[in-house]
């Protein structure tokens, strides 16, 4: 069963405090929020969630043409749930 949520690439991708920034205007824009769909779980070792997410990701320069990223594993704690 397919579930919408939201995938938060700035918790997904965080980058290190204090981590040099170099903007490349044709790179992948890794902030905001993407729509997705939840196809599995998985508990961690830890007990901690991973939902295993289908999503694109959109270039910073605004191109049609987005990444599609299937079967990616991700924890749950960048996940929203989606109407």
């Amino acid at each position: 069963m397919l579930t919408r949520v939201g995938v938060r690439l700035d918790r997904l991708f965080a980058r290190p405090p204090h981590a040099p920034r170099r903007v490349i205007e044709t790179g992948l824009d890794l902030t905001g929020e993407v729509e997705g769909r939840l196809h599995g779980r998985f508990p961690s070792v830890d007990g901690d969630w991973l939902g295993v997410v289908n999503y694109e990701i959109g270039y910073a320069d605004g191109r049609p043409r987005k990444v599609w990223l299937a079967d990616q594993l991700v924890p749950f704690h960048v996940l929203r749930p989606r109407e």
